[in-house]
């Protein structure tokens, strides 16, 4: 094993070596892992769209090969791959990482925290969330990462078997959530959170081993049949807004040109908005479809409702980071902000 990733730590540095070398730095090529299967829309999306628009954009000295989760390294060690130089970049959902420290859950999906992907786009690039997530991932691989942006392309719906029309609803409701903050929130709320795993939730809601499900973005859910199973979506969702991120070899990194550095930015800040676009195109197209249906009810939580639901999540969040450094400073971060835009004025 050793063997095997030294020669691949030799051979990206080698590629490393060759963006600054003159004519080879012509054609470097980086190879991305994401946290998306290939058969999802999003890494469709960015596989013919926005690839090759990097690829017009370098002029063909910079491209990216994208690969699905777990292709090169399991989903939670592309940190690890991308600091040695096994992988050039990451496209990832942030959480992942939440065993290394709370601090990426705080930064990667602040449960129940955000109304609109916009406002987690504007604290990542105006509100100092991504020289936050750079201090966190210089911590974990000493300096070896370079993390170009952030941000989350869709706000989760929410599936649901009964009608939860606000906080009070929750009581008693068996939930399917993961573990950790999202479990805390909801169990706050009253629900009872259950854990289950991805590839069993269609089931146990069919089944009615649960009530609810926190699972994906509505058009996600609709593609999984949820709708015709779960009669009550709420949409917009009340809990979660994953952040993807993307991060790159920092000695890779460096070695650009500047106007590299600038496009891989830009790029990245236009693909992100693309993908919101998209996905909020397609939701709502599918919200139409469903609300002229006689036998589902979309159902949209009044702002008092779902400004109560982030009270309560408040406390969750402040005894989740409790002890550990990283995520209290995350998490100041996150409130700092919050209040800066009026989304805890009134607490």
């Amino acid at each position: 094993m050793r063997t095997w990733l030294s020669g691949l730590v030799v051979g990206a540095s080698s590629a490393v070596l060759a963006l600054g070398c003159g004519p080879a730095a012509a054609q470097e090529s980086w190879r991305v892992q994401t946290s998306m299967t290939a058969g999802e829309s999003y890494y469709q999306n960015i596989e013919q769209h926005w690839l090759p628009k990097l690829a017009t954009m370098t002029g063909g000295r910079l491209t990216i090969e994208l690969t699905p989760v777990g292709s090169v390294v399991p989903h939670n060690e592309t940190m690890d791959a991308v600091a040695l130089g096994v992988l050039q970049g990451d496209l990832t959902a942030t959480v992942y990482f939440t065993g290394r420290s709370k601090a990426f859950s705080i930064m990667g999906d602040l449960i129940a925290g955000y109304d609109r992907p916009e406002q987690i786009a504007a604290f990542c690039y105006h509100g100092g969330s991504r020289e936050l997530l750079q201090e966190i991932f210089d911590e974990f691989t000493n300096g070896q990462v370079q993390v170009i942006g952030c941000g989350t392309p869709a706000r989760e719906a929410f599936v649901s078997r009964v009608p939860i029309r606000g906080v009070a609803d929750l009581a008693g409701k068996k939930i399917r959530s993961p573990e950790g903050l999202a479990a805390e929130v909801f169990k706050r709320a009253g629900a009872a959170p259950v854990g289950l795993p991805a590839a069993e939730t269609y089931t146990s809601v069919d089944k009615g081993v649960v009530d609810a499900a926190d699972f994906s973005s509505y058009t996600m859910n609709d593609s999984l049949g949820f709708q015709q199973i779960a009669r009550y979506p709420i949409y917009p969702g009340i809990h979660s807004m994953p952040v993807l991120q993307f991060t790159v070899n920092k000695a890779a990194y460096d070695a650009l040109d500047e106007d590299l550095k600038v496009i891989l930015d830009v790029w990245y800040q236009a693909m992100m908005h693309d993908l919101r676009l998209r996905n909020d195109l397609s939701d709502q197209e599918l919200v139409a479809r469903d609300r002229a249906d006689p036998n589902i009810e979309v159902i949209d939580w009044p702002q008092e409702e779902r400004d109560k639901f982030r009270a309560i999540a408040r406390g969750a969040w402040a005894e989740y980071v409790a002890g550990d450094p990283l995520a209290e400073k995350a998490l100041q971060a996150n409130i700092a902000f919050m209040e800066r835009v009026g989304l805890l004025a009134d607490e």
